[in-house]
């Protein structure tokens, strides 16, 4: 089943894509870096190959089209936080996905937003995998994870590579770096991205697995 839905937070309409089968192993949400939304053909690249292993995916704008448009709030990392959160509960209430346990899958600055909420919310989240993330965004939250975390950085994605080594090493979970080679910061070049789509999808099954 694939079904637009939408999440009210404030004033503010969120507008995601639902997929979700009868035998799901878990739901995926996506927090979407800067500059991308839930059209991004690399998420959605990603959260076919997941469909394909057996999990749910939610892809939602956490900022509506005029936020967007603006540079500060697409790096303004409580708001997404604040965002996801409000995802993350709707999720917990809605029918269809209530049963299901949560994992998060960030990109760019939704990396550091997803961390934030893993932080915040324990055990309720169960796996983690940032995607050429910022995850030293959330460098005061990123003690208090306990979700088995993944991240994922290319090996020519220069600067960001460091920023996540730092970040990697103030975690105190179950946790992986590890460095897609010839990769460039949107995993672009061939066969990156089927990369990233099979190491989350095994990241996140192995994760679940385990609880």
């Amino acid at each position: 089943m694939e079904k637009i839905i939408h999440v009210e937070v404030g004033d503010v309409t969120l507008e995601g894509m639902l997929k979700i089968h009868e035998i799901d192993k878990g739901i995926v949400l996506f927090a979407h870096g800067s500059g991308s939304s839930r059209l991004s053909p690399r998420n959605n690249f990603v959260a076919t190959v997941l469909n394909d292993n057996g999990l749910a995916t939610l892809l939602i704008d956490l900022l509506s089209v005029e936020e967007d448009k603006t540079y500060q709030t697409r790096f303004d990392i409580e708001l997404l936080t604040k965002r996801l959160t409000r995802v993350v509960h709707w999720v917990e209430r809605h029918p269809e996905t209530k049963h299901l346990p949560i994992c998060l899958f960030g990109s760019s600055t939704g990396a550091a937003a997803a961390l934030m909420v893993a932080a915040a919310l324990g055990h309720k989240i169960k796996a983690v995998v940032s995607r050429g993330g910022r995850p030293d965004m959330a460098i005061k939250a990123l003690h208090r994870v306990v979700a088995p975390t993944l991240f994922l950085v290319g090996g020519n994605d220069f600067g960001v590579i460091e920023l996540n080594e730092q970040a990697f090493e103030m975690l105190n979970c179950t946790k992986k770096l590890e460095i897609i080679p010839h990769a460039t910061h949107l995993f672009e070049e061939p066969g990156c991205l089927d990369e990233v789509a099979r190491q989350a999808s095994d990241w996140f099954k192995s994760s679940l697995l385990t609880k």
